[in-house]
């Protein structure tokens, strides 16, 4: 790689906040791709992804992480673990905060596992756009008299507004450095996972109830052939009732979940796919470590 101008900067930030702030959403929006996955359903992100925002200036490492919340179950207690362990990893912290509502007790939680952290502390206001300019100031009030006095920015990540001035912000509070990744690059996640999140995601938006929280796919096999990416995922539940949702009748769930995710998949490996879709009842795979090792989600 060209070396970079004099005074870059680059460094890793770490997006923490409790579940369904917009996280996975600003990933995107700043990166310009499809890293996470995204739905209304809380505790989506699963795994630690990273989004790689390359400018003239600076190289951000945004590292995505998942909601801090009170865990119910051992996937629970490792999705909290590795928000935490994030902190401590970086070179800046983003508290994500939803700048439509007044701060709760999760956010007072979160604030309060911050304080020792050696990071320096950023705050993003999000869903600014859903709220009058004269409520979004009051808002930001309460949150500045709750967090204390780091530096804040309120943004719409779905929207864009507002994002530059983020994204400015970031970069002026990051060390100077060298490129971490190369300059093309928007993302270091592993193809299986990028491909099994594209099917879990369907199942987030497609299903309803209990489903999307006890849903989770393995990659078993993908192939190159001559026309096309053939590949073949399981869909794990917990309950034969749960199969019986994913299927739907006739087949029609699991087909119209199958037909969106290869869709999403063509756009990532940019070429044909064929979907070999299948679904497994795997009993309380969430409270099984040996299971969670499995899928990926035994480490912190």
């Amino acid at each position: 790689m060209p070396p970079p101008p004099p005074g870059y900067r680059s460094g890793f930030v770490a997006l923490i906040g409790r579940p369904n702030v917009g996280k996975s959403t600003l990933l995107n929006q700043l990166v310009g791709h499809k890293v996470a996955i995204t739905s209304p359903v809380a505790q989506t992100t699963r795994n630690r992804l990273r989004g790689i925002l390359t400018r003239a200036t600076a190289q951000l490492v945004l590292l995505d992480t998942p909601g801090i919340h009170k865990p119910h179950h051992l996937l629970g207690e490792h999705l909290v673990k590795v928000a935490r362990s994030t902190v401590g990893e970086v070179d800046l912290v983003l508290l994500l905060m939803d700048g439509s509502t007044p701060p709760g007790h999760g956010d007072a939680c979160i604030v309060q596992l911050l304080r020792h952290c050696a990071a320096p502390l950023v705050v993003g206001l999000n869903k600014q756009d859903l709220v009058t300019p004269k409520r979004a100031a009051e808002l930001q009030r309460n949150y500045r008299a709750l967090v204390g006095g780091c530096p804040f920015f309120g943004f719409s990540a779905l929207q864009g507004g507002g994002c530059e001035q983020l994204v400015e912000g970031l970069s002026q509070r990051l060390p100077e450095g060298a490129h971490l990744y190369p300059p093309h690059a928007v993302s270091d996640q592993p193809e299986r996972l990028l491909l099994s999140e594209q099917i879990r995601e369907q199942v987030l938006h497609l299903t309803r109830e209990e489903v999307p929280h006890s849903v989770a796919v393995r990659i078993d096999d993908i192939r190159e052939e001559r026309h096309c990416t053939r590949i073949s995922a399981v869909v794990l539940v917990e309950r034969r009732s749960q199969k019986g949702i994913l299927i739907g009748k006739g087949g029609a769930m699991l087909k119209a979940i199958g037909t969106a995710a290869r869709l999403q998949m063509q756009n990532l490996i940019a070429g044909p796919v064929h979907l070999e879709l299948f679904v497994k009842v795997s009993p309380h795979w969430r409270r099984h470590p040996g299971r969670l090792a499995e899928l990926g989600y035994g480490h912190g």
